[in-house]
């Protein structure tokens, strides 16, 4: 399997380094690249040992497998504006958590398989997050060879791989957003809160970490349920009343929108326990 790269960003060097130092496991080859900034190109293909491709057909006649791995807002014009015939026959896949397969359109004119790829992981940089992509799972969504194609080659890595349908991509990445960006949102209202009550943001930060760092640990492993403590899960209205009080809008919103999914997690915690009140007060 040749892979190529149109694109460079953080998501698309990682991918290509994993799979690069993956080669000796499976059949796989990391082509190279090609993106709209050259000097991008350049450091992709240096790092991964890869070629640096002047235009995306070159890219596309060099592989089998040619993945987008642009800004999700890119993807179908980058489709559209480049000549497919150097696709024809081969798999056609972006790493859009939102698009389905359906944006590569007219693509049966070409006998390409459409597929999209996506690692529930959140890239924070290009050059050192592809140590982490071991144990990440895959979501696969598109044409069934390619799925196919693509499901053996994961699962040989060793990648988990799940496969979903099309219409749900939106709701699936609405939920990676909501476990990844909107649990950052939280934990920064969190911190916020810490820093007025007199730590420096670092402390903040230091301090907490156990606390975070166990309730997440525990979510995983028991289910949010299960996990739950806290003045919520208790019914503690007056505890509850005193925090509400103290907070500004931007908190107390915050603080009411997940208050209310706790309440709903403490009655299926505790069906014998009255909520009646700590529903009312959300």
């Amino acid at each position: 399997m040749k892979v190529g790269f149109i694109g460079a960003g953080k998501a698309g060097c990682s991918l290509g380094k994993y799979f690069a130092t993956k080669a000796d496991r499976q059949e796989l080859e990391v082509t190279g690249y090609y993106s709209l900034k050259e000097e991008d190109a350049v450091w992709a293909a240096a790092f991964t040992e890869s070629a640096c491709f002047r235009t995306a057909e070159e890219v596309m006649a060099a592989s089998d497998t040619i993945i987008l791995s642009t800004p999700d807002g890119a993807v179908k014009h980058v489709w559209e504006s480049c000549n497919k015939e150097n696709g024809r026959g081969k798999i056609i896949c972006h790493l859009s958590g939102s698009l389905s397969s359906d944006v590569f359109s007219g693509i049966e004119q070409y006998e390409a398989y459409p597929l999209s790829i996506h690692p529930m992981f959140a890239f924070s940089s290009r050059e050192f997050v592809y140590q982490q992509l071991n144990e990440v799972s895959f979501t696969l969504e598109g044409h069934v060879q390619a799925v196919t194609v693509w499901r053996s080659l994961l699962t040989t890595l060793g990648n988990p791989v799940i496969e979903i349908e099309k219409d749900v991509k939106p709701k699936y990445h609405a939920a990676a957003s909501l476990l990844s960006n909107h649990v950052v949102a939280v934990l920064s209202a969190g911190y916020e809160l810490l820093c007025q009550c007199g730590f420096t943001e670092e402390q903040a930060r230091s301090a907490s970490s156990a606390l975070v760092r166990d309730n997440v640990e525990h979510v995983i492993c028991q289910g949010a349920a299960e996990a739950l403590t806290g003045p919520v899960e208790r019914a503690d209205v007056e505890t509850i009343q005193r925090h509400l009080s103290v907070l500004e809008d931007l908190q107390r919103g915050i603080y009411l929108s997940c208050g209310r999914e706790l309440v709903r997690l403490a009655k299926q915690k505790n069906p014998d326990r009255d909520y009646e009140k700590t529903e009312d007060l959300f």
